[in-house]
């Protein structure tokens, strides 16, 4: 076994950085966002891999359906020597792709991007011994902006699963997905997975789940900044809320102040004042049709090739080829 190889472009340095300028930027609007990249510290990972276990949030055993039925089919379209997947984490979920383009024996390499450096570590290394045969790089990188670190190829598939694309604002999603098809050439491929548009209250119980651990998660973010930034939120003056917009279908959670406040954030100089409830804004999490995934990806330079649900509908897996 080869050891795996760890590409850098994305320090902890760059994490600090990125974080006091989305914070600032978020902080000073109105109304008041943060970018859910900042979720994923230690304990918030630990938190969404609990949520991924709950009853109410369906989209990960959905698409784990759908690759389980599929995976197979999709080596054997795309014949990929370079399996390129984005904001990877564990990578837990492309090891149905990893093992089915093993039977079609066409993989040469993997290559797992993520800004974790360490969770990308521990994947990349216990990818390496199950798959000795693979040359192992992992990318720490931030995907919506390192898509041009990756090393050109040949036969290059990109997998962007478990409906990260929806946390994307709709012109972001656009840009990334321009992004993508420019470091790909004409030929390779883009595996894709959406949640789908469904019964309002479904939705709203996927991010508001009945013990709370969403809840938990989401004010997690407040304990983020306190230890990266010197903060001095009370993440319990906070109530966490979920809403369905139906114009642009899409879940917001948010975080709404119990009392008026005034929070100081050291790190940045700065006083932000909140009244009572008011809401801070922490995710967008946008559903699809099929329409949307399709029109969307040939604005950005895709064919739809393969389109995939679950049996219940919930959740849809794209194979785009790239024009």
């Amino acid at each position: 076994m080869s050891e795996p190889e760890l590409i850098v472009h994305f320090t902890e340095a760059d994490a600090a950085r990125q974080l006091r300028e989305d914070a600032r930027a978020g902080l000073t609007d109105s109304p008041k966002w943060l970018s859910p990249k900042w979720f994923y510290d230690a304990a918030g990972s630990e938190l969404f891999e609990r949520i991924t276990e709950l009853p109410e949030y369906y989209q990960t055993r959905a698409e784990h359906e759908i690759l389980r039925r599929h995976a197979v089919e999709i080596a054997e379209l795309t014949g990929a020597a370079t399996l390129v997947e984005l904001g990877s984490g564990s990578s837990e979920k492309t090891r149905l792709l990893l093992e089915a383009l093993r039977k079609t024996e066409t993989l040469r390499e993997f290559v797992p991007l993520d800004v974790s450096e360490s969770a990308l570590r521990a994947a990349t290394t216990a990818i390496a011994v199950d798959h000795p045969e693979l040359t192992v790089r992992g990318v720490v990188g931030d995907f919506t902006t390192e898509l041009a670190a990756l090393r050109a190829g040949t036969g290059r598939m990109v997998a962007f699963l478990g409906g990260t694309i929806g946390n994307l604002l709709p012109s972001e999603r656009a840009e990334f997905l321009a992004a993508v098809r420019a470091a790909l050439r004409p030929g390779e491929w883009l595996l894709l997975g959406t949640d789908l548009v469904k019964d309002r209250q479904r939705v709203v119980r996927a991010y508001d789940d009945a013990r709370g651990v969403t809840a938990e998660f989401n004010r997690n973010v407040l304990r983020v900044l306190n230890r990266e930034l010197r903060a001095d939120f009370v993440p319990e003056d906070f109530t966490h809320v979920a809403l369905w917009n139906t114009e642009q279908e899409w879940i917001e959670m948010r975080l709404r102040a119990t009392r008026a406040m005034r929070v100081r954030v050291a790190e940045l100089d700065l006083d932000v004042d909140f009244a009572e409830g008011e809401d801070l804004r922490t995710e967008v999490s946008a559903k699809f049709r099929r329409e949307r995934v399709r029109d969307e990806l040939e604005v950005a330079g895709f064919g739809l090739h393969r389109w995939w649900t679950d049996d219940a509908g919930d959740f849809g897996l794209s194979l785009a080829v790239a024009r």
